[in-house]
């Protein structure tokens, strides 16, 4: 019988292990942690956004050799992955922009189904072992840590990224893929928010909107995204922000964040707005002049950055300065000064070269019996269901050890 240990019990390394053991392995699944899945639980604010029906696309997928990501898509497309997970007993919803939720709108009830699964394929699982060494031996593996060893013909390394060091994102799988011989990219904090220069967003904090945005530097753009959009005490955060954060980590210097506040309306129809606003409310405040339109401090700042004073009425404002505020509503720019590090981000981007693993299996193209799957690798997924996508897809295909 083949003797798989899995290091990792996250998202990949739950996966690897449930299929190993299906095909009739004996499977050792070894977690730093006291628990399994805890980065799991956070994911989706707490609902678990376990994969999108578009998550098949290589378009969505990041890293040195994106297109490494294929085979495993191919073989575990998302409506196999859902299918999958509704065979352990997982019912699951669609929502906007094709994210997939649990229906309980818990991320508790995906944990528990894999738990269940793996104690009924006969897993072991060993909780507090944070594996200090992975080498190689005749016939196969040794795997220890302090207090323990196991040994192993197939070795999975599932131990995810450095993000998210809260909640266990570590160095673990690098550092040992690296002692057997593998090299690594750079590592960068990706679905991060970012921070930027302090006069506007600390007085918005805690205002979402609907929102595109657009990272740019100089007359560049590096990068675009559409959604949620969260105005925090040090800068910008939500789905669209963490979107574009993987360009931001890698653009440099002069990088800037412009929003655009009515992404489905045109410039000269929000202009003809304004002078009709003004037209019927002549003795309103100035910078009340988008009440009803968007949140009211985010109004008045926007009513501020184009000159527009609380104490004039709107009657007196010229044209000019509807000009101004017509075009910030569709463009708002801010300075971007950082991006948030690893301990705010949810996903590394970067990881072990994707070119010293075979694509189609997932196993070392260095070290026969070796594989690697989830976040380890250098593949990172867009926000919404995607890089979970990776971790299911990437699991399943390792856990087949080929």
């Amino acid at each position: 019988m083949k003797r798989v240990i899995i290091i990792g019990g996250g998202a990949s390394g739950m996966a690897a292990a449930l299929r190993a053991a299906e095909r009739g392995a004996e499977v050792t699944l070894l977690e730093r942690q006291a628990r399994l899945g805890r980065k799991l639980l956070a994911t989706g604010n707490g609902r678990c956004n376990l994969t999108n029906t578009q998550a098949r696309a290589p378009g969505h997928y990041h890293g040195e050799a994106p297109g490494f990501a294929v085979p495993a898509l191919d073989t575990w497309p998302p409506e196999a992955v859902l299918d999958y997970f509704a065979a352990l007993g997982l019912k699951t919803v669609t929502e906007y922009g094709g994210r997939i939720y649990p229906m309980s709108d818990h991320a508790g009830s995906v944990l528990d189904v894999l738990r269940l699964a793996l104690e009924n394929a006969g897993v072991r699982i060993i909780t507090g072992a944070a594996v200090e060494g992975l080498s190689r031996e005749k016939g196969g593996f040794l795997a220890h840590w302090d207090g323990g060893e196991v040994r192993g013909n197939v070795a999975i390394v599932a131990c995810g990224g450095c993000a998210g060091s809260r909640l266990g994102g570590v160095m673990d799988g690098y550092r040992l893929l690296q002692s057997l011989g593998h090299s690594r990219t750079p590592l960068y904090p990706a679905l991060a928010p970012l921070r930027t220069a302090s006069e506007y967003p600390r007085a918005l904090k805690g205002i979402r909107v609907d929102a595109s945005v657009r990272l740019r530097c100089g007359g560049k753009t590096l990068a675009e995204a559409r959604g949620d959009v969260l105005f925090t005490e040090t800068g910008l955060s939500g789905t669209a922000i963490f979107d574009i954060a993987r360009a931001a980590a890698l653009g440099g210097a002069g990088l800037r964040a412009s929003l655009d506040f009515f992404p489905g309306e045109n410039a000269k129809a929000l202009r003809r707005d304004l002078d009709a606003r003004r037209a019927r409310w002549p003795e309103l405040e100035a910078n009340r002049v988008l009440t009803g339109t968007v949140h009211n401090r985010l109004g008045l700042m926007l009513c501020k950055a184009a000159g527009l004073s609380g104490g004039a009425a709107l009657g007196a404002v010229p044209d000019a300065a509807l000009d101004r505020l017509s075009a910030l509503m569709k463009d708002f720019s801010l300075e971007v000064t950082g991006v948030g590090g690893f301990d705010a981000a949810q996903v590394t981007a970067g990881g072990v070269r994707c070119s010293e693993f075979v694509p189609e299996t997932l196993q070392s193209r260095l070290v026969p019996g070796l594989y690697a799957c989830g976040e380890v690798l250098d593949i990172d997924g867009d926000c919404g269901g995607f890089n979970l996508q990776w971790a299911w897809a990437s699991g399943l295909l390792a856990g087949e050890t080929r």
